[in-house]
């Protein structure tokens, strides 16, 4: 089944103010590379070549400068101005057109997961509706949390709930069948006036539609949204990148990996970056 991509990077970043006053907080470092590399990373590990980013009119041109139409990397980038921060259920309107009749991956710009995607592969494999992930955390009532069954069937869904049914926190990750559209659509809009994410769901649920895949503790998933979050990830791939000597998330290597780009594609890259570390990286991984 083919899977295009959205990267919902929008929002006012308010919880990493000052540093958001100029550009926002996807854009920001995460270690060596800007916070979109990651998500963008593992759209691409997971197959998607058709990718969407979603974000402001005054950062998007900055995205465009960045990534381009991602042909370099063997993909196409598309972009989408957000007028205003409307909930995350509202990225699937905006990417009416650009979903048409394919299922879709929505991952949010500022969350990170790191380990073996297979858990993500499944989903895109095995879905026939909707299918959230379950991420085992020690604080739930921090997120979204899930309830599910022995079948990976969903029970319930509580928002920040003060007791929580289960250990499983909801990551900004989604895989929605083409039908995401209509429901988005017809949802009604919370009192902080957003379309939420929790309501498209519950309607899939209702219908018997959605299911949990689960996130093993092989895999780690980071949330930037706060300045201590955002250190925290940037020590983890610093030690995770130093120690093994491969660069997590070097959007040219997982390219060439995929087999969406060839060789000598990779050295016309390559070549053209300036001079740094990282090109230093991406020569030597053909070396």
């Amino acid at each position: 089944m083919n899977t295009k991509g959205i990267i919902l990077a929008g929002g006012s970043g308010t919880r990493l103010y000052p540093m958001t006053a100029v550009f926002s907080k996807q854009l920001q470092a995460v270690y060596d590379k800007p916070m979109i590399y990651y998500p963008l990373a593992i759209l691409m590990l997971a197959g998607i070549r058709e990718i969407l980013v979603i974000s402001t009119p005054e950062d998007t041109p900055n995205y465009k400068k960045l990534l381009g139409d991602g042909s370099n990397w063997g993909i196409s980038l598309s972009y989408k101005k957000q007028d205003k921060p409307g909930g995350i259920a509202e990225a699937f309107i905006y990417g009416e057109d650009f979903i048409e009749k394919s299922q879709v991956c929505l991952i949010l710009g500022d969350n990170i997961f790191y380990g073996k995607l297979d858990f993500l592969r499944n989903a895109l494999e095995q879905n026939k509706g909707g299918t959230i992930f379950g991420y085992p955390v020690n604080e739930p009532g921090a997120y979204g949390v899930v309830e599910f069954d022995k079948d990976g069937n969903v029970l319930s869904i509580e928002e920040k709930p003060k007791a929580p049914k289960s250990k499983y926190a909801i990551p900004g990750l989604y895989v929605f069948s083409k039908d995401v559209v209509k429901i988005a659509k017809n949802i009604d809009r919370s009192p902080r006036g957003e379309l939420e994410i929790t309501d498209v769901q519950l309607e899939y649920n209702r219908r018997g539609k959605l299911r949990v895949e689960l996130i093993g503790r092989g895999i780690a998933w980071l949330d930037t949204g706060t300045p201590e979050s955002l250190m925290e990830a940037s020590t983890f791939i610093h030690a995770i990148e130093k120690r093994q000597g491969h660069k997590i998330a070097c959007l040219e290597e997982i390219a060439l990996e995929m087999n969406f780009i060839s060789l000598r594609q990779y050295l016309d890259t390559v070549n053209n970056l300036p001079n740094c570390s990282y090109k230093d990286y991406c020569l030597a991984v053909v070396k």
